[in-house]
């Protein structure tokens, strides 16, 4: 049992490994070091749900974009942001790259949901996402939503 924790230890570069109650620590390699990872949930009401939604914001939206992701918003008339995901076949053929991309945006949000403009969000990848590691498209989300709160809250007429 003991070589088999320090085989995984040494696999995944764990650094603190109690065998008593198997608790693992990943602070070199977790990308989340540092993040407000309060607990916020993603309910129904902030997830972009009916074609109609959609078609909304893809009609008339503002483009936020970088060389691996675009991100279309539209101000809302709710109380708080919605996102929605848009990543295709075309940009990342496996399944396991979309989900990836996907489950990353969605907790960047749900961490971000608060601090964002009322708008609805669609989020399209391009293929060079790919090659990013978790770190790095954590990053550009993040000045994703920058550039968001920046753009919409200086065209806010509450200021």
């Amino acid at each position: 049992m003991q070589k088999d924790v320090q085989d995984l230890a040494h696999k995944y570069t764990v650094r603190n490994i109690t065998l008593s109650d198997f608790t693992i620590s990943l602070n070199e390699n977790n990308w989340l070091d540092g993040v407000n990872t309060e607990t916020y949930y993603l309910t129904r009401n902030q997830k972009l749900l009916t074609s109609e939604s959609y078609q909304k914001v893809f009609n008339q939206a503002q483009r936020f974009g970088n060389r691996s992701f675009t991100v279309l918003a539209r101000e809302n008339s709710l109380d708080h942001a919605r996102l929605g995901l848009a990543i295709s076949k075309k940009c990342a053929k496996k399944a396991v790259d979309r989900n990836r991309i996907k489950r990353l945006f969605r907790e960047s949000f749900r961490l971000n949901q608060y601090t964002l403009p009322s708008v609805d969000i669609i989020v399209m990848c391009k293929p060079s996402a790919l090659v990013l590691d978790n770190k790095e498209i954590y990053t550009q989300i993040e000045t994703q939503w920058r550039y968001m709160r920046k753009n919409f809250l200086a065209a806010s007429p509450f200021d």
